[in-house]
């Protein structure tokens, strides 16, 4: 809260001043720039900020008759982009039950004092109001439908939600990220979104999806949603319909940690060998790695959903065809980022150590191969087909419970829109993002240990290289193990690898624009591989021919360990 702000008041009492424009403008234009500025979600810090209004406003009841609002807010650039973010809002005065006061909510939930009625009190995000989340909880877990001014609030009850759960003690979580959470009787987490998109959140249909329409259990279970459906007329007079979603309820789940800490673990126990020359990787390592391939093509499995005769079909999540049309989007997006990637690349190149500046003249000079790789996209025949994927998958989102893990965060990739999130794709895009995750952990750990600086760099880099590949291995056998041979999603050998290697390429060079920016030091790790893709470009565009039947999947240099 920034106390040289004077209080903002409304002559209208709290509860009915959802009509009353006059005091919104003037919360949006004095007290809420100055606040969203400071919260975590809010992305727009780093741009060029020409206005903020509270463009629409949701009236949710609560238990003691007092009322909370949900404020759909506008951020509009110099750029010409606006975004919509949610805030909850609730006032808190004296009058306010005995159970909560404002000593419980944290600095950063207080928002601004306030005259509201003649009553002074404090405007805060009402996530720190309990009354607020038991309310959202009791809502979605009766299924209630809340008409407002531009349509209505539907709460959703999922499968994952118990009978009698309804009345749960709940809190926030203290962690600042993009979303925010609440935890009830610490057996559900409800998520929500506060930057927000005209569209249902990818997130809530896939988890819902696998919930309800499959047996694959190594999620948090779908426990409900909060989607706004909007009818506003256009400028055409016609009505627009969309559903923008507002939350989503999943259960929680116990687990030790996240997969790239364990990873860190079993590096950890693996770097100590490394000075004494020793190369030794434990057994149960193998196991783990071997559990989360097979994992991930369960997963997949379950997301293939083929078109059954007389079978109700959802085109959300039926398979498609390598279309004309998706391998545009993607030879465009692949064009488009190696265009940036290379003036990035141009740009710092005398900025790079002299390692790094021998990797990044490695890729400049192969841009003519990788582009002639990339077109070869455009006419060559696909069999295999697409699906619903993860979209962001690596070792950070996938927790590690006791014997086994969880598989969360289905938003996809947090710089794409939501439309481009939902778009089906090999499910080897993921297995890339696996894939270029293990490789980053024993990069990181290997190339930034204390304990390894004084290692021969070649004999360092040797030994990071014989580790990535035989786990890599050990995951694509697992992974490719689930579906059996030959699966519609993979007709053959030669398309996993084409395949494969379009999205390890597309992956590592997205790493690459983010290390150049952020981390200049880390940039050998995604150079490396993109250089990895670009030898095994090299065979494959050596022995590409047509597919046999007769030759077993992991037959080609890629899938290959190579220990040395």
């Amino acid at each position: 809260m920034t106390p040289t702000i004077p209080p903002i008041t409304s002559p209208s009492s709290w509860n009915v001043s959802v009509s009353n424009t006059e005091f919104w403008a003037d919360l949006a234009q004095t007290v809420l720039p100055t606040y969203v500025n400071t919260c975590r979600w809010f992305a727009g810090k780093a741009r060029q900020q020409t206005g903020l209004s509270v463009q629409t406003i949701h009236t949710i009841a609560l238990s003691d008759g007092d009322v909370a609002y949900l404020l759909i807010l506008e951020a509009t650039y110099a750029d010409g982009i606006p975004e919509h973010y949610l805030l909850p809002l609730s006032f808190i005065t004296d009058s306010v039950s005995t159970s909560f006061q404002l000593a419980d909510v944290p600095e950063k939930g207080r928002i601004g004092e306030a005259v509201i009625g003649q009553v002074s009190g404090v405007l805060i995000d009402a996530i720190y109001d309990e009354r607020f989340r038991q309310a959202l909880f009791t809502n979605i877990y009766s299924n209630q439908v809340l008409p407002q001014s531009d349509g209505q609030l539907t709460f959703h009850r999922g499968k994952g939600l118990d009978e009698g759960d309804d009345k749960l003690s709940s809190r926030v979580l203290p962690v600042d990220s993009s979303n925010s959470a609440m935890t009830f009787g610490e057996k559900y987490f409800l998520k929500l979104y506060r930057k927000l998109f005209r569209e249902t959140n990818p997130e809530v249909d896939m988890v819902a999806f696998l919930t309800d329409e499959s047996n694959f259990s190594h999620i948090p279970a779908f426990g409900g949603s909060i989607v706004w459906q909007r009818t506003q007329p256009d400028t055409s007079g016609s009505s627009d319909h969309s559903e923008i979603t507002l939350g989503m309820v999943q259960r929680m789940v116990e687990n030790d940690k996240d997969s790239w800490m364990q990873t860190g673990d079993y590096l950890n126990d693996f770097l100590y060998a490394v000075p004494q020359r020793l190369f030794a990787i434990r057994e149960d390592v193998f196991d783990k790695v071997e559990l989360l391939g097979k994992r991930t093509g369960e997963l997949h499995c379950a997301l293939y959903k083929p078109n059954r005769p007389g079978a109700a079909v959802n085109p959300d999540f039926a398979p498609e065809s390598f279309t004309d049309d998706y391998r545009e989007f993607l030879i465009t997006r692949l064009q488009d980022l190696l265009e940036r990637r290379y003036a990035l690349l141009i740009d710092n190149y005398t900025k790079l150590d002299p390692q790094a500046q021998r990797l990044a003249w490695v890729f400049m000079e192969a841009r003519e191969m990788i582009e002639s790789f990339i077109n070869d996209f455009r006419n060559r025949s696909i069999d295999s087909l697409r699906i619903r994927i993860h979209g962001d998958y690596h070792l950070g989102q996938v927790l590690a419970t006791a014997n086994d893990f969880v598989i969360i965060d289905f938003e996809g990739e947090p710089e794409s829109s939501i439309a481009d999130r939902k778009i089906k794709h090999s499910p080897l895009k993921d297995v890339a993002g696996m894939i270029r995750s293990y490789h980053y952990a024993v990069s990181a750990k290997l190339f930034n240990s204390a304990e390894t600086d004084e290692l021969d760099p070649d004999h360092l880099q040797r030994v990071s290289d014989r580790w990535f590949y035989l786990i890599r291995d050990t995951f694509m056998h697992a992974y490719l193990d689930v579906f059996g041979a030959p699966h519609p999603l993979f007709k053959n050998n030669n398309e996993i690898n084409f395949l494969l290697l379009i999205y390890l390429l597309e992956k590592a060079v997205y790493e690459l624009g983010y290390e150049i920016s952020y981390r200049p030091s880390w940039v050998k790790i995604p150079l490396r591989g993109i250089i990895d893709v670009i030898r095994e470009i090299e065979k494959i565009r050596l022995s590409d021919g047509p597919a046999s039947p007769d030759i077993p999947l992991l037959q080609t240099g890629l899938l290959q360990s190579k220990a040395v």
